[in-house]
């Protein structure tokens, strides 16, 4: 039988433990633990001797104190010493949360990313909260979007269903960028009774005038079922790896497939996914099992 002093140490204990476990899912794993995830991988009818390793940034989310220009100058030094051939952004640049103590505007994280250097370019995609957090571009449903004007204005281009050709040692390939699949919310102001997509697949991969391989940018997963094996990689973000992810599993995951699409490596049918586990976070401030990533992808 437990007596009176165990049943106090017992719930004194599990008090401390719960707060233990608040502080590091809030300020340590999110804040400290930030890490570079490296694949490796030849994807199908990829061209021999073509040797590319390819950085990605995704879902950075600026805001204070979890995403300050400071630290994101930092992250862009960070890919930086990776020494990448080329640099990629996945979208989702302004805050996700409500839960900040003060707001970073695109004035300040875009210069913070100017930095970012590599011999064949930084080039970048926009995600859902560069258009959500937009409401000039909401109620226009259109852009340019102020995250597109403010990478622009440091010299990052942006691809939204549009592609660029780059060449490495004599081979070329391609980047092709979606613009985003959620872009357009719901509202009766905006006369839209559901999300609008402004991405364009299609139409997209239909200005690749030639057999180099295909990199394809894509905010959210959720368009790999329809990629077809002619793009050899898809790189996506969105999803944060669900923020909260043990033994493999998160479960809360922005996508409409769960988990399938949740983090990481995915091969379906000789085709390649790689999902990154982002940067920031979205609606609250918490990481657990799932530290800030840039990516590293050597491909060849």
């Amino acid at each position: 039988m437990i007596t009176r002093r165990g049943f106090l140490r017992l719930i004194g204990g599990s008090f401390l433990s719960m707060v233990s476990l608040g502080a590091y899912a809030v300020g340590i794993e999110p804040m400290l633990l930030t890490h570079v995830k490296r694949y490796s991988l030849t994807p199908p009818h990829w061209p021999a001797g073509l040797k590319l390793r390819v950085v990605a940034l995704a879902d950075i989310h600026a805001c204070r104190p979890w995403m300050t220009p400071e630290r994101i100058a930092s992250l862009a030094a960070e890919a930086n010493a990776l020494k990448p051939d080329v640099i990629v952004m996945l979208g989702d640049f302004p805050a996700g949360t409500r839960l900040v103590s003060d707001w970073v505007d695109a004035s300040e994280w875009a210069p913070a990313l100017s930095g970012l250097k590599a011999p064949l370019g930084v080039w970048s995609i926009l995600g859902n909260h560069d258009w959500w957090e937009d409401r000039a571009a909401q109620a226009a449903g259109a852009g340019p979007t102020i995250s597109r004007k403010a990478l622009e204005a440091v010299g990052i281009p942006v691809l939204e269903n549009d592609v660029v050709r780059l060449e490495k040692d004599g081979h070329g390939f391609w980047l092709a960028g979606l613009a985003d699949q959620l872009a357009l919310r719901p509202g009766q102001a905006w006369g839209r009774t559901g999300f609008k997509g402004l991405d364009d697949l299609d139409g997209t991969l239909a200005k690749v005038s030639d057999g180099a391989p295909v990199i394809l940018l894509a905010h959210e997963p959720d368009i790999f079922p329809k990629v077809p094996s002619r793009v050899s990689l898809t790189l996506s973000g969105h999803t944060h790896g669900g923020q909260v992810r043990l033994f493999g599993y998160s479960p809360v995951v922005p996508s409409r497939f769960g988990n399938r699409y949740a983090y990481g490596h995915v091969v379906e049918q000789d085709r390649n996914l790689i999902v990154s586990g982002g940067l920031g976070f979205s609606i609250m401030p918490v990481r657990f099992g799932m530290r800030p990533e840039i990516l590293q992808i050597d491909l060849g």
